[in-house]
């Protein structure tokens, strides 16, 4: 039985060593490039923006729940979600997605 995109994420995420997060988060440009690769592959896999910011979204809760920001602007993106309500950080999540999209 194939695996919804909840429950490949979660693999996902559970599978990332603590070497690969580091260098991953080290600092924001990394953290932008690293998303805007999933999310590139996610566009070729055909998934629409709306499961884009899903998946989004519950790596952004992932990473506010369980990992030290590292730098200023993982700090604010922890705050903004934090205080944020599920509405609140389903938007950050679109916004966080238009972000890595624009740049790439």
């Amino acid at each position: 039985m194939a695996m919804n995109i909840d429950d490949r994420l979660d693999a996902k995420l559970n599978s990332i060593n603590s070497e690969e997060k580091e260098e991953i988060l080290k600092n924001f440009t990394t953290f932008k490039s690293y998303l805007a690769g999933k999310v590139a592959a996610g566009e070729k896999m055909g998934l629409s923006e709306e499961v884009l910011a899903k998946a989004t979204e519950k790596v952004a809760g992932y990473l506010a729940n369980h990992e030290e920001p590292r730098n200023r602007e993982e700090h604010l993106l922890q705050q903004l979600w934090k205080s944020g309500d599920k509405e609140q950080q389903h938007a950050l999540s679109h916004m966080l997605l238009n972000l890595v999209k624009n740049e790439g």
